[in-house]
C-alpha cells in the first residue's frame, strides 16, 4: 500500500457524492491516475458501507470495460482510492460533443457498455446506478463502467431483499419506482435500455422531476400495466399509494422518432415492465442492430477525449 508521497497531484477533476476527485501522477511509474478522496466523518463508525461495497466490487472485477482500482491508502480523516484515470465520460460526449456521436460510434459505445454489464452480471454484481455520468471514457476511446458505490452481490435464485432507493431517477426501473425490495440484475438492463435510447436521440427517454412524475411518464408512454404485461405488479409495496389515469402504450416510432427499426427492436426488448422478459446483456450484444449498416466504428475511429482538470 502506498501513500500520498508517491503521487503528484495535477489538478481537480470534480466532486462526487462522497468526496473530491483529483488527477495525479504515480511518481514511481509515471502513470496518470485519479485519486478519489473520501472523507470518513466518524472513524469509530469505520468506512461507510457504500465505500466498502465499491472497494470490494472493484477488487473482485477485472474487465476492460470496468474501471480499475489500483490501490488505496488512509490520508488523515480520509480514505484515498487510486483509480484508473478517465479523461471524459459519456455525459460529456452526449451534451458537449454531439457532433462526434455518430451512429457507428454510438453502436461501439453500446457494445462496450453491454460487455461491461455482461461481465458484472456474470460475476453476480448488480451495479444499480448505471447512467451516462457513471460511464467514463479514456484516452483510447474505451468506455468503462465506474462508480460502484451502490453495487451489490446478488444470488440468481433471489429470495433476498435489497433497498429500492437505488438508481438515478431517469434510469430507475419501474419495479424500483413501485418500491420493490426483491429484484434482480435486470434493473441494470432497464437502465441500459434508457441509456441506449438517450445515446441515439440525445434526449433522456423518461425524464421525471420527481419519483411520482417519473412513474407517471413511464406509465403514460408504455401504457397502464396489466397482469399479462406485468404479473403481480399490484403486489409491489407502493402500488396502492397512488393511482394514475389509464393509458394505452405509445407506438415505439412515436417514442423514438427517426430511430431505425433495428434500434427500436433492441430498446423495446429491454424496456419491458416484466423484468423476467427483459433480454440479458449477453443476448443484447448479439442483436441484429450491431450487424446492420452503419456498422459499429472501429476503436481507431472513436473520439479521443482530452484531459480536463479544474
Amino acid at each position: 500500500m502506498s501513500d500520498i508521497n508517491n503521487y503528484s497531484v495535477l489538478g481537480r477533476i470534480g466532486e462526487g457524492a462522497h468526496g473530491l476527485v483529483f488527477k495525479a501522477r504515480h511518481l514511481p511509474t509515471g502513470r496518470e491516475v485519479a485519486l478519489k478522496k473520501i472523507l470518513i466523518k466518524n472513524l469509530e463508525d469505520g468506512i461507510p458501507v457504500n465505500v466498502m461495497r465499491e472497494i470490494k466490487a472493484l477488487q473482485l472485477l477485472r474487465c476492460k470495460y470496468v474501471i480499475k482500482l489500483y490501490d488505496m491508502f488512509p490520508r488523515g480523516m480520509s480514505l484515498v482510492l487510486v483509480l484508473e484515470y478517465m479523461c471524459s465520460g459519456l455525459w460529456e460526449m452526449l451534451h458537449h460533443n454531439q457532433q462526434e456521436m455518430t451512429l457507428p460510434r454510438v453502436k461501439t459505445y453500446v457494445q462496450m457498455l453491454l460487455k461491461g454489464t455482461r461481465y458484472l452480471h456474470a460475476h453476480y454484481v448488480m451495479h444499480r446506478d448505471l447512467k451516462p455520468a457513471n460511464l467514463l471514457i479514456n484516452h483510447e476511446g474505451i468506455l468503462k463502467i465506474a462508480d460502484l458505490g451502490l453495487a451489490r452481490l446478488y444470488w440468481p435464485d433471489g429470495g433476498r431483499p435489497y433497498s429500492h432507493q437505488v438508481a438515478t431517477r431517469w434510469y430507475r426501473a419501474p419495479e424500483l419506482l413501485y418500491g420493490a425490495r426483491y429484484y434482480s440484475e435486470k434493473v441494470d438492463i432497464w437502465a441500459v435500455g434508457c441509456i441506449i435510447a438517450e445515446m441515439i436521440t440525445k434526449q433522456p427517454l423518461f425524464a421525471g422531476e420527481s419519483d411520482i412524475e417519473q412513474l407517471a411518464i413511464v406509465l403514460q408512454r408504455l401504457g397502464t400495466p396489466t397482469e399479462e404485461t406485468w404479473p403481480r405488479h399490484s403486489e409491489l409495496p407502493d402500488y396502492h399509494k397512488i393511482t394514475f389515469p389509464e393509458s394505452s402504450p405509445m407506438p415505439w416510432p412515436d417514442l423514438l422518432p427517426g430511430v431505425d427499426a433495428d434500434a427500436i427492436d433492441l430498446i423495446k426488448s429491454i424496456i419491458i415492465y416484466d423484468e423476467q422478459k427483459r433480454i440479458s446483456a449477453k443476448e443484447a450484444i448479439r442483436h441484429a442492430w450491431f450487424q446492420t449498416r452503419p456498422l459499429p466504428a472501429t476503436l481507431e475511429d472513436m473520439p479521443r477525449p482530452k484531459s480536463k482538470t479544474k
